[in-house]
Formats: C-alpha cells, structure tokens, sequence
C-alpha cells in the first residue's frame, strides 16, 4: 500500500537544469531516508543522492556541487535539483524510500517506476 509516484523528467540541453520530484503515499508510519538512484542502457543501477531523516546527505562524486538533494517531511516528498546538466546525466532516475508501515517493524525499501532524464543538444 506504498506508492512512490516520481515527476519532473524529460529533455533538457547540456547546461540545463531539472527538478525532479518523488512522493511517497500509503499507510506511512516513518521514512529513514530517500534518495534517488539512476540506471543507463547498459550499466548497473547507481545511487545518486540520499537525505536522511536528520538531513544528513550523500552524493555521487560525480553530482557534488551540481545536484542538490531536498526534502520535505510533512509531505513525504523528496526533491533532486539538478543544474549544469551533462550528456552523461541521462538515465533512468528511480526515487527509492526506506520506510515503515508498522509501528514495530522493520525498515523496507520501496522505488519508483522511474522517470526518463535525456540530457542532449
């Protein structure tokens, strides 16, 4: 009963910036982190960002000082800013969420179903 429902994603020219977003619904008891990960034709899934629920944030070196990474609790929603947009940014970008559904249990990872980011001239 979790859905994670991503937006944001499309065509930009190198340089550019998107801004994508991802919220979580359903039967909510808590959220530990959330992040974004991304997926080329081809390649191994790879996490690009993270936030933790004390703000505490991870980032691919290859996004620092590019991507910035935000979140929102009262609405369960997480943000990725991304600027200076490189060809090599196009992917897959999946939002994942480690969360609760029961008071007493156990943190599970739950995705996305992804949205398409292409970064070209």
């Amino acid at each position: 009963q979790v859905q994670l429902v991503e937006s944001g994603g499309g065509l930009v020219q190198p340089g550019g910036s998107l801004r994508l977003s991802c919220a979580a619904s359903g039967s909510i008891v808590s959220i530990n982190d959330m992040g974004w990960y991304r997926q080329a034709p081809g390649e191994e899934r790879e996490l690009v960002a993270q936030i933790f629920s004390v703000g505490y944030t991870n980032y691919a070196d290859s996004v620092k000082g590019r991507f910035t990474i935000s979140r929102d609790n009262a609405k369960n929603t997480v943000y990725l800013q991304m600027n200076s947009l490189k060809p090599e940014d196009t992917a897959v970008y999946y939002c994942s969420a480690n969360l609760r559904t029961m008071s007493w249990g156990p943190n599970q990872r739950y995705w996305g179903q992804g949205t398409q980011v292409t970064v070209s001239s």
